[in-house]
């Protein structure tokens, strides 16, 4: 795992339970996905959402941006979003996963 990204979701208070059975379903495809060495979504209030992930590479991370994901991310962002979602590039320094 060298590079990865951190998303921040906040849903509008009458889509949060959408926006999470989205993300809870995210991991499936998460699963399938060849480039990506760990996934994590998480809430983090009421109407806020994240999620973190980690790639050996940044073609992996490119492989994930533009796949499934992102593109109900995308989709939901029109409807069930009140802000945009947050996507900001990391470069991982260290990492323990058991």
């Amino acid at each position: 795992m060298k590079v990865g990204l951190l998303v921040r979701i906040e849903a509008k208070p009458e889509c949060a339970d959408e926006v999470e059975a989205m993300l809870r379903g995210a991991q499936e495809l998460a699963e399938q996905e060849e480039g990506t060495v760990a996934w994590f979504a998480f809430r983090e209030s009421t109407t806020t959402f994240g999620v973190f992930d980690t790639f050996g590479d940044e073609q992996g991370r490119q492989a994930h941006l533009t796949g499934r994901i992102a593109a109900a991310l995308g989709e939901a962002a029109q409807t069930k979003l009140s802000v945009p979602p947050v996507i900001a590039p990391v470069d991982l320094l260290g990492s323990k996963v058991s």
